[in-house]
């Protein structure tokens, strides 16, 4: 192992985490924006990790409430391999120091939108992922077989034929390049792309982006999930009002206090978040949208202490008054094309986590099951990598695959405005059509603008209103399902 090549893996959220910690005792060479996975989304998750381990539930019901949240278009067998592995999740994080919350029956386990069950464990009340991230970033700085490098941002992929030997880091490196027989991007989504997101702001799918200009296959660009309760604030990057605040009671109102959901699915306010989050849009160009928790009897300090913080400092007080919410830019469902062991079309180039597309969360994901995909996912490639043999080195020039310039501020806030009015909630063809026509000049000008239009292009193709990608002027893609449910069309696109 010693004359190994390291292992690079970009990216220092759960999911890149997760891989570098499994990787042992390969070396590896953890890259990363931020220090210590500052910066990352999983920072900012407030919902927790859903797994199937209370009493009277099952992983046959955790399988059919992510099938039914992502319309049915998930992989059945990625569905399977998620869920099932939940459980021993947990119980990996809890052996490095994860401290869940408890009550008198053992781990506390809260209820989040489209689960028939009560099976989200959280962390700090709303501080899952910031728990989690600094157990995993604790683990890894003690690791000795990683080496963790911070504020850097990789920009370019070196290649030797068709197969990826190596990276180029950016500015902040010193344009250093890094031999590797794997990379693993795990560089998370695309949310901050869109005028309005609960995503940092720099998640604009750099990762994403990058692996395209070399080549590598992108599938189900258009499936963007949009969450239906951030803070409206006249911002970008908004604060998040978890889903397990409507768990705890918390209702959806319009202007006049009634009820938004009512009616309009069996779960209400527990409904998958593409159904919850096209109402929520639509009821904000009609007057607006607000959560009401007040008359809950929520121990605010304890259960959700960062939404309380975001509230205050704006002066809000949520167990007094209704809290105004927006739709806002969340996760990204499509991504790299990888099978199931994370490679990537390109030789050499793994993907993981919210970067990749594996099918596992079809058209919509259901809540609390994306930290769960980084950590299983993630641990899962790690020790895939740990083992595999070396790959003979070819001789042959090496080339560079950059990622390239980046658009200027105001280019990119066009970019944002473009994406959140023709790729919000809801969509139709003449909207697209028209920012489509718009972004090219964008898609000339830098790589976000690029990626943009390739995922413009995704929705326009795809016709049929389906999960997150909804359409107003398309039939819904979906026919009786022999259970009584709903079943979306299982086709897709890869490109």
């Amino acid at each position: 192992m010693g004359d190994r090549t390291p292992l690079v893996v970009v990216g220092s959220g759960v999911a890149g985490l997760c891989t570098a910690l499994a990787a042992a005792p390969r070396p590896v060479l953890l890259l990363g924006r931020g220090h210590q996975g500052e910066g990352s989304a999983t920072s900012l998750a407030q919902g927790g990790i859903a797994a199937a381990i209370g009493p009277g539930d099952s992983i046959e019901s955790h399988v059919t409430d992510t099938l039914v949240a992502g319309a049915f278009r998930n992989d059945g067998a990625a569905v399977r391999a998620l869920v099932g592995a939940a459980p021993d999740a947990i119980a990996w994080l809890q052996g490095l120091g994860a401290a869940f919350d408890r009550d008198a029956a053992g781990v506390r386990l809260g209820r989040e939108g489209g689960h028939r069950a009560s099976r989200i464990v959280h962390a700090g009340g709303d501080a899952t992922g910031a728990h989690v991230l600094s157990v995993l970033s604790a683990a890894a700085a003690s690791a000795p077989h990683i080496q963790w490098r911070g504020g850097i941002d990789v920009d370019a992929l070196q290649l030797r034929g068709q197969r990826v030997c190596g990276v180029r880091l950016g500015a902040a490196g010193g344009g250093e390049t890094v031999a590797t027989d794997a990379v693993v991007l795990a560089t998370g989504g695309i949310g901050a792309l869109f005028a309005r997101t609960t995503n940092p702001v720099g998640a604009e799918g750099s990762g994403l982006a990058l692996a395209m200009a070399a080549g590598a296959r992108a599938r189900d660009l258009e499936f963007v999930q949009f969450h239906p309760t951030a803070l409206d604030l006249p911002a970008h990057s908004l604060p998040l009002l978890t889903e397990a605040l409507r768990g705890r009671g918390a209702r959806l109102v319009d202007a006049r206090g009634m009820p938004l959901m009512a009616g309009l699915h069996p779960l209400a306010d527990l409904a998958p978040r593409d159904i919850v989050a096209r109402r929520v849009w639509q009821a904000g160009r009609d007057g607006g949208a607000w959560l009401d928790a007040t008359a809950r009897g929520i121990e605010w300090g304890v259960e959700f202490p960062t939404v309380l913080a975001a509230c205050q400092l704006h002066g809000i007080d949520p167990s007094r008054e209704p809290v105004p919410v927006t739709a806002a830019a969340h996760f990204h469902m499509g991504g790299l094309a990888t099978d199931a062991l994370g490679r990537t079309s390109l030789p050499g180039l793994h993907a993981v986590g919210e970067v990749a597309c594996t099918g596992v969360h079809g058209a919509n994901r259901l809540a609390s099951n994306s930290l769960l995909e980084g950590v299983v996912f993630g641990r899962r490639l790690g020790a895939r990598l740990a083992s595999l043999p070396s790959p003979i080195a070819g001789g042959g020039p090496v080339a560079l695959a950059a990622r390239g310039p980046a658009l200027e501020a105001g280019r990119l806030q066009q970019l944002r405005t473009l994406m959140w009015q023709a790729a919000g909630p809801q969509r139709n063809g003449p909207g697209l059509a028209a920012a489509i026509a718009a972004m090219r000049p964008l898609a000339a000008a830098g790589w976000q603008g690029r990626l943009a239009l390739a995922v413009l292009e995704a929705a326009a193709r795809r016709r049929v209103g389906i999960g997150a990608h909804w359409r107003d002027d398309e039939p819904v893609g979906a026919f009786a399902d022999p259970g009584g449910g709903s079943r979306a069309l299982a086709y897709g696109a890869t490109y």
